[in-house]
């Protein structure tokens, strides 16, 4: 069971409004790879569900399938919290350029939860294009901007 003052901290520490994501990504640390999904990501970095415990301080590459072929980044381990039979892990990007391009991969997954929330909520099967287009009027001004 997690420590619910250390979660507590993590709540305090964030810089970054955290999106809710739930993207598949792949993760190599020391030439071994595993498969994952994102549950938030932010400007700065992102949090992500492991099997696996991962150290605080261990360094990782990324890479988002779903978002970019291209893809891939570094990050270190900040934080890794058991929870529910495997392990919450908050990772930070080691390159500025890299958290830039997360912002592309926040709005893809806002975008992609708009789609799944109309189809949930009204029915309504959109593509990927329109649920862009949707969200970007709806939204696409509220979006924060680091």
């Amino acid at each position: 069971m997690a420590d619910p003052d250390r979660k507590r901290t993590h709540t305090r520490q964030r810089e970054f409004i955290r999106h809710p994501a739930r993207v598949p990504i792949e993760l190599t640390r020391l030439r071994r790879k595993a498969e994952s999904r994102i549950e938030n990501v932010s400007y700065g970095g992102l949090s992500f569900v492991s099997d696996q415990p991962q150290e605080p301080g261990v360094e990782l590459r990324l890479h988002i399938p779903l978002v970019d072929a291209d893809f891939e980044a570094r990050a270190r381990v900040v934080w890794c919290e058991p929870d529910d039979g495997g392990y919450r892990v908050g990772v930070r990007f080691l390159d500025a350029h890299d958290a830039f391009r997360a912002r592309m991969i926040q709005q893809l997954c806002a975008i992609e939860s708009y789609r799944q929330q109309v189809l949930e909520r009204e029915g309504r099967d959109l593509t990927g294009e329109q649920a862009a287009r949707e969200w970007i009027e709806r939204f696409g001004d509220h979006f924060p901007n680091p």
